[in-house]
């Protein structure tokens, strides 16, 4: 063992994953700086060894023990680093709790990511996943991140487009990305801030609330309240949140849809695609509520697939897999996990 890096071995992942899952990691690295992904460059006794990177493992299902070298990135920071244009430039590094940072910027008196409150995960897991909530996704307010490239152990900073950020997607899910270790994070902030309220739960919400004109914590505020309505904790029961992605169709096919099923819950998309409810499409095949074996369909909303208590990433796939058979024999609708499997 490298004296400066802290390996260990065989190390339970049940406490780094909100399912709650019981897998192992074969050897286990957290990472607390860029260096110790430096000085592991190249590092004999490893060598030849896969890596796995790990966030708040909050979207991730780990059916298996994970043979490799987990890399649980713990970088923190956080810091309003400068200005760009209309903007103002907040950096946070890859191990802050995400939610954690957006009442920082918060509390620095910034708008632009009170949408996104209270999602689960880390600072450096969001642009890979491109997380999106009420109207906004990552990508809106995204100015730059660092990466660390395990191959050629070299550090380098990418703009938005070289993320290539898509409906919860990026660079970092593919072949070509897969490699890149994010370090840091770095958000523009728009100083004529403007509250983004396009969805109605949202702007009902606060007209309930007699705020009509909402700043930005307010906003946030109201994010927390409905999303603590509507989602489990997972310190209570284990969950990913949102198990699967709103499955996208052509403006045909959410036609013909619509005549067959007339309640059906869809959005416009500007490409003149539509965005269809999962939760919707799950309900509707009666699995809200319904369990196999520990792992079930959480009671309050379709979309969520929780740990009851015990379940393996087995019975959470085999449920997964049943939920998307149904819907697609009543919709002819592929829904796709948003987690990865491991």
């Amino acid at each position: 063992m490298h004296f400066d890096l802290p390996i260990e071995h065989d190390v339970s992942l049940q406490r780094f994953n909100t399912f709650g899952l019981p897998a192992r990691a074969r050897h286990y690295l957290r990472v607390v700086d860029a260096a110790q992904l430096e000085r592991l460059h190249g590092h004999a006794p490893l060598a030849g060894v896969p890596r796995f990177v790990l966030g708040g493992g909050s979207n991730v299902l780990l059916a298996h023990d994970v043979e490799a070298l987990v890399l649980h990135m713990a970088i923190p920071g956080r810091a309003v680093v400068g200005e760009n244009g209309e903007s103002v430039l907040v950096r946070a590094g890859a191990g802050e709790s995400w939610h954690d940072f957006v009442d920082f910027t918060l509390a620095q008196g910034l708008g632009g990511l009170e949408n996104l409150s209270l999602i689960p995960g880390t600072v450096g897991a969001a642009p890979i996943q491109n997380i999106g909530a009420y109207g906004l996704e990552i990508k809106d307010v995204f100015h730059s991140l660092t990466v660390h490239d395990l191959d050629s152990g070299e550090r380098r900073t990418l703009s938005g487009p070289a993320c290539r950020f898509g409906y919860r997607d990026s660079l970092f899910k593919h072949p070509e990305g897969a490699r890149l270790v994010v370090l840091d994070v770095t958000f523009a902030l728009p100083r004529a801030w403007q509250p983004n309220l396009r969805y109605a739960e949202l702007a009902n919400a606060l007209r309930e609330a007699g705020i009509s004109e909402p700043t930005p914590r307010q906003v946030s505020e109201a994010v927390i309240a409905i999303r603590r309505r509507k989602l489990p904790d997972p310190a209570e029961i284990g969950n990913a949140g949102s198990f699967f992605k709103n499955p996208v169709v052509s403006q045909e096919q959410c036609a013909q849809l619509l005549a067959q099923f007339p309640q059906l819950v869809h959005h416009l998309q500007p490409d003149g695609t539509a965005k269809l409810a999962a939760g919707w499409l799950i309900d509707q095949c009666g699995w809200k509520g319904r369990s196999m074996g520990a792992a079930g369909v959480y009671p309050k909303q379709a979309l969520v697939l929780v740990n009851h208590g015990g379940a393996s990433g087995d019975e959470v796939i085999a449920l997964a897999q049943a939920i998307q058979a149904d819907v697609l024999a009543r919709f002819g609708v592929r829904l796709e996990p948003e987690p990865v499997f491991v």
